[in-house]
């Protein structure tokens, strides 16, 4: 992929004082970490939530769509749109964010208040991914939210294994329009036989990739029959302070069993939204599933300052499912009501 991890942020004293590399190592070292405070401001931009629904004849969002394919043990196939087609293709796309053009232009795959990352598949799902394996985790008639869903694959999979519904919901409406529903759309359907190469990708996952000569699979609009799996999905944007007052809209008010959140907690400025958010949503004996990294290095976030302020809160629990012990060290970790615990 061309895009490179190069979080463009810039410096602000109000968000970014006291959450660095020393209050890390404060963490580390068994001192108390400052008290993260929400310092969103009224007079700071607001990014407004938004409901979209997909489009009449859904099935021509994947003229000629290209994408490709994970399979993790024995977990469904989940399909999405191949990132470097999609990179191509930016000038072919509705792009009213203009956020296709500002990350190839910044080579960054994060601009804060513009840009989320929504466009890539960050490796911490795939740590999610596993972790669903192994642990045996259904969905059947449970009501789950996708949170920052990006790709949407964690929501996908739920969809695929029973979900009665799933909501999505990412900061960028373009992620939602021209990402998530497309990839949903894309697994409502029977997967194809044949066309495929698998080979043994990295972290044990096996992911579909494309010769170098032979063009990956396509999709034909005629392809892809209206599926009813596609009635049981919502989809969002907007940043969560503005997303919560608006799914509560709705009637009957949504209680998710299951909420997933994946590579979200690297700014420590939003954790009080995002905080409220899983506090009003999940239902009473529902779970969290987290995946991140220990530290992101440039933004300032992490598990070990969300960790910190999860306690100060005292509302959650919050357990270790899984923690690699390589490279840049991932997490998967789950919340639940302290109640329940």
């Amino acid at each position: 992929m061309s895009f490179c991890f190069n979080f463009s942020i810039p410096e602000d004293p109000k968000t970014s004082a006291g959450f660095d590399e020393k209050e890390l190592q404060k963490e580390k070292t068994g001192e108390k970490a400052e008290r993260i405070e929400d310092n969103t401001s009224p007079d700071d931009p607001v990014k407004e939530a938004k409901e979209h629904f997909p489009p009449p004849n859904p099935q021509l969002l994947l003229t000629d769509a290209v994408f490709e394919t994970v399979t993790i043990g024995s977990l469904p196939s989940l399909h999405f749109l191949n990132e470097t087609v999609f990179e191509k293709t930016i000038s072919e796309r509705e792009d009213t964010e203009k956020i296709l053009s500002s990350s190839k232009e910044q080579k960054s795959d994060l601009i804060s208040g513009v840009y989320e990352g929504g466009l890539k598949v960050w490796e911490c799902t795939y740590d999610l991914l596993e972790q669903i394996e192994n642990n045996g985790e259904t969905f059947r008639d449970k009501a789950v939210l996708d949170l920052g869903c990006g790709a949407g694959l964690l929501g996908i999979l739920a969809l695929k294994r029973g979900a009665r519904q799933v909501h999505f919901q990412d900061y960028n409406s373009t992620v939602i329009e021209q990402l998530t529903v497309p990839n949903v759309i894309l697994n409502c359907q029977e997967d194809e036989e044949g066309e495929k190469n698998d080979i043994q990708g990295r972290d044990g996952c096996e992911k579909e990739v494309e010769e170098i000569g032979n063009p990956p699979p396509k999709k034909r609009a005629t392809d892809m029959p209206q599926h009813t799996l596609l009635r049981r999905c919502f989809f969002f944007s907007g940043n969560w302070r503005t997303f919560l007052p608006l799914v509560l809209t709705k009637e009957p008010q949504p209680k998710f069993d299951i909420i997933f959140t994946s590579e979200t907690i690297y700014n420590t400025a939003y954790y009080p939204a995002l905080h409220e958010a899983l506090q009003k949503l999940l239902a009473s004996n529902g779970l969290v599933y987290l995946a991140t990294k220990s530290h992101y290095f440039g933004v300032g976030g992490g598990l070990h300052l969300f960790e910190t302020f999860v306690k100060e809160k005292g509302v959650f629990s919050l357990d270790h499912l899984w923690d690699g012990e390589e490279g840049l060290q991932r997490h998967v970790v789950v919340l639940r009501f302290k109640k329940y615990v």
